[in-house]
């Protein structure tokens, strides 16, 4: 009875995956309510505006579309559909199938981390503040050891300077330790360029998974909305 039961929900999982498959290929034109009610599905309209709902037209899920779970996180990439020329090409057809898989695995893991990380934008937005604060710090440092090796050069060449006055040569060490300083500089300004440019990703990635937590709360409100309305 146990093998009857997982056989009939590995049909019931395989007729699923069929049917995405046949969306991603071109080969399903009714509109239906998509497998299961407790997903949610995200494609984009003929004005190019995200929509989340129950179902999908099939002239939108012809161009591709995303699975939801409750929560919002993306379960299944379903690719747009091919042209007649692409099904008979079997490559085109694994190339966009294998895209359309890490695609998947990308947002769903982003999704996942996002929800089990934060409960809200807010620590979002205090994790990003203590990312920059670390940065800032390690920047203040770098600058002024920076300062530090530049006086460091001034009294240097001050010496070499009033040696030379006195038409004496310049202690070699001292030579050489101005250009040893200086070459230190140049180092650290390109660590601070780079913790720059740390500052700007940073800044960008988390504004990206701020905005992408938005779009995980949205979908939940909006299951919670459109489970209290009928579905016709």
């Amino acid at each position: 009875m146990y093998w009857l039961q997982c056989r009939a929900i590995e049909k019931r999982m395989a007729c699923k995956r069929l049917q995405r498959l046949l969306i991603g290929c071109g080969l399903w034109f009714a509109v239906v309510p998509l497998v299961g009610a407790a997903n949610l599905y995200r494609y984009n309209n003929d004005r190019g505006v995200t929509v989340v709902d129950w179902r999908i037209p099939a002239e939108y899920a012809a161009k591709g579309y995303e699975v939801l779970s409750e929560q919002g996180v993306v379960i299944e990439v379903v690719p747009p559909a091919l042209t007649s020329a692409q099904r008979a090409d079997r490559d085109v057809l694994q190339r966009q199938l294998e895209a359309a898989e890490v695609e998947r695995r990308r947002l769903q893991a982003w999704d996942e981390s996002l929800l089990l990380r934060y409960s809200d934008t807010m620590d979002i937005e205090e994790a990003r503040d203590r990312a920059l604060r670390e940065l800032q710090i390690r920047i203040s440092i770098l600058r002024s050891n920076m300062r530090a090796l530049r006086q460091r050069v001034e009294s240097l060449q001050s010496r070499v300077a009033a040696a030379e006055r006195r038409n004496e040569t310049p202690n070699q060490y001292d030579l050489d330790s101005i250009q040893a300083l200086k070459a230190e500089i140049v180092s650290i300004e390109r660590s601070i360029e780079d913790r720059a440019q740390q500052v700007a990703s940073v800044t960008e990635n988390y504004q990206a998974d701020i905005d992408r937590f938005k779009q995980l709360q949205d979908v939940v409100e909006l299951r919670r909305r459109m489970s209290l309305e009928p579905r016709s």
